[in-house]
């Protein structure tokens, strides 16, 4: 299942990853796909906000995962300076699926490692301001989620 959604603004991008924050869950997979300055690491910082976070959230880029803690616990990934998919094996990836719920920008660079079950989200640039966000899920729960964001 597909849905697409348009944003225009960083504030809008934000509060459509609040929103999609508000339904995940410990063991969610959340995989970012999307150019450099497309919006992937505003949108981590509405779903921190919708987990109740009240961290700033700020790019994992050269840490390759940021925690935030909230009601739920959320760890953001950035796999873009990985070499392969067991570095990050090796940095306890599965160990935060277990009880958080993992954002993973850059995830299409390893997806041999990801779980069954992703909910996939792709960024594109259309102009200074506005984005194209397209939702694909891969099972019933995310569908389920895609389904109640576009309701809101």
């Amino acid at each position: 299942m597909k849905a697409i959604f348009e944003t225009n603004g960083v504030t809008e991008t934000e509060k459509l990853g609040e929103a999609l924050g508000k339904l995940l869950s410990p063991g969610d997979c959340v995989a970012l796909k999307g150019d450099l300055g497309a919006g992937k690491t505003a949108f981590t910082r509405g779903i921190a906000r919708g987990l109740g976070s009240i961290d700033y959230v700020t790019s994992p880029t050269f840490t390759i995962i940021n925690e935030y803690g909230g009601d739920i616990p959320l760890a953001h990934m950035d796999v873009y300076r990985l070499l392969d998919a067991v570095e990050l094996e090796d940095i306890g990836f599965r160990d935060y699926l277990k009880s958080h719920v993992v954002v993973m920008e850059w995830a299409d660079k390893v997806t041999d490692i990801l779980p069954p079950e992703v909910l996939w989200i792709e960024f594109e640039i259309l102009d200074y301001k506005r984005r194209r966000i397209t939702f694909t899920a891969t099972d019933g729960r995310y569908e389920k989620i895609i389904r109640e964001l576009k309701r809101q």
